[in-house]
């Protein structure tokens, strides 16, 4: 079964260099077989984002999540240490928390009422006098952490797969688009509120696919564009895309272009007003004397979508958000994002700039969501007929630089998942 999986994934990209075309078939999408091949050779080899450092302010935090499948604690012990565990009863199975987020020193799992520190060691069990002696030995029923846990410029990251490389050298090239987005606080980020949850009923590669394309913007998102343009008076319109997509290595990959719209990182618009105007030029007065004229025009100017294989998005456009998406069957993804801003901004103007943007346009109920949403659930619906006309293209841009609304981004991601799934079978 693995060796005829491998050979559907290989046979699932078409590439035709004298032709210029690269086209992945829309079986890809929804093949249950496939779906379960991505299962066991991406989500339970890759490394997984699990939460920012900042959801765990103090000792004792938790909040609880599902990852790929598995319910995990995400949290910061009585010593404060962060961790993350498996959400599951060594005993019967059961979940040992069922809140989504809290401040707990320990967990007792409701069906048994054994009991664990919040560092996962075991300190009660049922009737333990009637268990044979050797039975509760130190370390043997204890919560089981993931078998990976690292963080990066505050983002946690999990991997089911206890030979996984660092996620250091996994992130690679990634690691300097992070860092353009994390160096913009002057303390740090933190998220902002609660996630943000939805859903869509659609496959999740196409979430993937649709977080580092650009060229849908102006056909998908006319009306916020429109707004755009009638609220700043006419003065910011959008023009021709100027940047370029990079593939940065193990299905990661990056659009970065000039920005049209106000950054509150650090690009003043005149609908802002002239008090938000010398705020913002104060900031970048500072990232210019920490980061140098270049860097800090690089920060403040340009805007980046960043894809990290499998499943996790950085936009740090008009805001900076996170967005990841769970695979929870073939036609159905869950999807959760934040919101981050530097916390120097926390109480003041700059914060409420940053959100307005962020809800406006990624919310739920913005003007860009919706529209995404209803297009990837079109696409779905439309897969049906997938026999007859069986191919999707991403071809534009093939063989030559590409620029920022090239397709580079999606043909990264096709051929890391070809390559993982044939290795899964080989």
């Amino acid at each position: 079964m693995q060796h005829h999986q491998g050979a559907h994934a290989d046979a699932a990209i078409r590439i035709d260099e004298e032709s210029g075309r690269f086209r992945v078939a829309r079986s890809s999408y929804t093949d249950p077989a496939l779906h379960a091949a991505e299962l066991d050779a991406i989500f339970s080899k890759c490394w997984l984002f699990v939460g920012h450092d900042s959801e765990l302010a103090k000792p004792n935090d938790f909040v609880t999540r599902r990852i790929a499948g598995r319910p995990i604690l995400f949290l910061r012990d009585r010593d404060g240490v962060v961790r993350c565990l498996l959400n599951v009863c060594p005993h019967r199975g059961a979940q040992v928390c069922r809140q989504k987020k809290g401040s707990a020193k320990l967990f007792s799992c409701l069906y048994h009422g054994w009991a664990f520190e919040n560092t996962g060691r075991v300190i009660s069990i049922a009737e333990g006098e009637t268990y044979h002696e050797k039975f509760n030995e130190p370390g043997v029923n204890d919560l089981v952490p993931v078998p990976k846990f690292e963080s990066y410029r505050g983002l946690w990251f999990l991997n089911y797969d206890p030979q996984a490389c660092s996620l250091y050298d996994y992130l690679g090239n990634a690691r300097e688009y992070i860092d353009l987005i994390m160096d913009q606080a002057d303390v740090g980020m933190k998220v902002v509120g609660e996630a943000q949850e939805y859903s869509a009923r659609a496959n999740w590669k196409l979430l993937a696919e649709n977080s580092t394309d650009i060229l849908h913007v102006v056909t998908l998102h006319p009306t916020y564009l429109d707004l755009v343009k009638t609220n700043s008076a006419g003065t910011m319109v959008r023009g021709k895309v100027v940047g370029a997509s990079v593939d940065l290595g193990n299905g990661h990959a990056v659009v970065e272009r000039a920005a049209s719209y106000g950054r509150p990182i650090a690009q003043w618009i005149p609908m802002w007003g002239e008090e938000a105007r010398v705020e913002i030029e104060g900031i970048y007065a500072r990232l210019v004397s920490r980061y140098g004229e270049e860097r800090a025009r690089r920060m403040a100017t340009c805007a980046r979508n960043l894809l990290i294989f499998p499943n996790l998005v950085l936009n740090d456009i008009m805001s900076v958000t996170l967005r990841t998406f769970q695979p929870a069957a073939v036609d159905y993804m869950e999807v959760s994002v934040w919101a981050i801003a530097p916390a120097e901004e926390f109480g003041k103007p700059a914060l409420e700039r940053r959100l307005t943007n962020f809800l406006e346009f990624l919310g739920p109920g913005g003007f860009a969501t919706p529209d995404d949403i209803e297009a990837l659930e079109s696409c779905q619906r439309a897969f049906g007929a997938s026999r007859e006309a069986p191919w999707n293209d991403l071809s534009k841009g093939l063989n030559r630089t590409p620029d920022a609304t090239d397709e580079l981004p999606q043909r990264v991601f096709w051929l890391e998942w070809r390559d993982r799934l044939m290795q899964r079978a080989g």
